[in-house]
């Protein structure tokens, strides 16, 4: 297994609600797809060091301590190098479109500015972009205050406040800066005109206000708010300001174990994933964000037909996915191959997604605007798709690439659907056959509490007729299946416990799954299971289990797909899932631990 360069844990992320780059510890930018978050990557160092293409800037400091931080209630980021004989930073930002509309700019870009903050510091840059999943090697050629890298269907330019100088299929630059003195380098599509140090710096403030513009909509007041935050700010860098879509992750191809095959791409919109993103959203008062992705979803709708009335996943603009493959010629991270682009995933039935979906939408319902007509209608639809396929087998939440089979989550999921929607009806005197649909409600029930069951002793099972426990039974009491405090469900909860949670690690399941290999721990599933012992009144052991799964973040408080039995980052970085669950379990243990705390939004 190969030393990665460096860590999944090492990076914080900008983005302009477009796209996101990776920005590591030591100033390298190793990951960058352009144009969307889902086209193919610019710079992808961190899967393959000898070919992927990164944008380095490294000052001639011996040793220099390295340190990260986001300016302030934002996704601007700052890289700093400090030692004895000088220290200088990088400020790193992706400029959004309100805030290229504020400072008079059209062309979408990524700026690194630099700065010695105390001595003299000599820096050496060099860009190296590599089109095409690091298979298009671009012409570089010289223009006014820059560069251009032309692939074959791909150009940009770099433009600089320094000399560039021009290289095979790269760009270098050494200078030379004083205490106070500044550097910036700007890349960008090739329609984009040469900014000066006004145009800069314009970007910069206009950046820095209008993140601080949103977040300021929050109503969360609660603890763990700096936490919080970060992980909404986060969340909103996976969402598209254009369609309204919200990426499950923002990379493809981190490996859930280093060496082995578990290499999936995320870079899409899972209709589960974005449901419970919107739930998020709307407990933090962002409304915006909830609204506009139901005109997404329900665009989707309208476009289906026949046996699925929704996909699993889609293209951030609501196109089918591309087919997963496999890209031979990247070594991959760790040497974790193959690594992938696009996810089979979309070919599969998981009954789940409509229980997410509905529960999303009533809440959206009971904390924003009416449903209109025509959305009632295709909830109708949904609906009544779930009534004839709840008894299926699927794939699950987990997306098991084995047999389909009778999962209980599955299965639970499709019984919040029909009790949601029927909710939604009531609340908004709605047309809706709801007798039939409370029939079939109580009859999902009903095969759950008799079907789903360990035959000795009695606690939830992963599917029906089994043994096998699996973290997402930890949902059941989230979505109100079952009493937070039943016998039946404390004894599941015990269970799990013992079988699948280490130290506050908690695994997603240990049974057969059709994989090679070993994963990690499940970030995500840490926080589930800190809610459910704050809903059993354990509050003391949901206070412990929170902690150390904010300790688990990295040193910006970001947190990927999974962790190894040492709590570091492993898997796709950052994911939606681990950070939404965060901020619920957050939410709610923070009312718990002070009840005369009243918050404007209630579940």
């Amino acid at each position: 297994m190969a030393e990665p360069r460096r860590t999944i844990g090492e990076h914080g992320i900008i983005g302009d609600l477009e796209t996101a780059a990776l920005v590591a510890r030591d100033g390298t930018i190793d990951y960058l797809c352009w144009p969307s978050l889902d086209s193919p990557t610019i710079f992808a160092d961190l899967l393959d060091g000898e070919r992927g293409g990164a944008f380095e800037i490294t000052p001639e400091l011996d040793r220099p301590r390295h340190l990260q931080l986001y300016v302030p209630d934002t996704n601007v980021l700052l890289t700093r190098w400090m030692t004895e004989q000088g220290s200088a930073e990088v400020v790193d930002l992706m400029p959004q479109p309100e805030a290229r509309r504020r400072a008079g700019r059209d062309a979408r870009c990524l700026i690194r500015r630099v700065t010695v903050t105390s001595g003299t510091v000599t820096f050496a840059m060099r860009c190296t972009p590599r089109f095409a999943y690091a298979r298009d090697v671009p012409d570089v050629a010289d223009i006014e205050g820059g560069v251009r890298f032309s692939g074959r269907e791909l150009s940009l330019r770099l433009v600089a406040s320094v000399p560039l100088d021009r290289q095979i299929g790269a760009a270098g630059a050494r200078f030379t800066l004083a205490k106070g003195e500044s550097a910036w380098f700007v890349l960008g599509d090739d329609a984009m005109s040469g900014p000066d140090e006004a145009a800069v710096v314009a970007l910069l403030q206009a950046a820095t206000q209008e993140w601080r513009s949103w977040l300021g909509k929050s109503t969360y007041r609660g603890r763990w708010r700096e936490q919080v935050m970060r992980s909404a700010l986060t969340l909103k860098l996976l969402t598209s300001a254009r369609h309204g879509s919200i990426a499950a992750a923002a990379t493809f191809s981190l490996p859930e174990a280093e060496g082995g095959e578990r290499n999936w791409d995320y870079r899409a919109t899972w209709i589960r994933d974005a449901s419970f993103t919107v739930y998020a959203f709307l407990r933090l008062g962002f409304t915006e964000e909830a609204e506009h992705f139901y005109r997404w979803v329900g665009a989707r709708i309208m476009q289906s037909g026949g046996e699925h009335p929704l996909q699993i996943l889609y293209a951030l603009d609501g196109s089918s996915p591309a087919a997963e493959c496999e890209l031979d010629h990247l070594a991959g991270y760790a040497g974790s191959r193959p690594v992938r682009v696009g996810n089979a995933a979309s070919a599969q039935t998981q009954l789940d997604i409509f229980g997410e979906l509905l529960d999303s939408a009533y809440l959206s319902n009971k904390y924003g605007p009416a449903i209109p007509h025509e959305g009632w209608r295709r909830v109708c639809g949904l609906v009544e798709h779930v009534i004839d396929h709840w008894q299926e087998p699927d794939a699950s939440i987990w997306e098991m690439r084995s047999a389909p089979r009778h999962f209980l989550h599955s299965r639970v999921m499709c019984w919040v659907a029909l009790d949601r929607a029927i909710r939604l009806a009531q609340k908004r005197s709605l047309p809706a056959p709801l007798v039939r649909w409370s029939e079939a409600r109580d009859a999902i029930a009903d095969d759950v509490w008799t079907n789903f069951r360990h035959p000795e002793h009695g606690y939830f099972v992963q599917e029906r007729g089994g043994t096998a426990l699996d973290a997402a039974l930890l949902m059941l009491p989230l979505v109100r299946f079952v009493s937070s405090t039943d016998p039946v469900w404390l004894k599941t909860l015990d269970a799990i416990s013992a079988q699948l949670c280490d130290d506050g690690l908690v695994y997603r399941y240990r049974s057969d799954d059709g994989l090679a290999g070993d994963e990690g721990a499940f970030t995500t599933c840490t926080f589930w299971y800190a809610e459910c012992l704050a809903r059993a009144g354990r509050l003391e052991d949901a206070q412990l289990v929170l902690a150390k799964g904010i300790a688990y973040a990295n040193h910006l408080g970001l947190f990927a797909e999974e962790t190894d039995a040492r709590a570091l980052p492993l898997g796709n970085f950052p994911q939606a899932l681990t950070h939404l669950a965060f901020i619920s379990a957050a939410y709610f243990l923070d009312r718990q631990l002070d009840p005369s705390y009243r918050p404007t939004w209630q579940p």
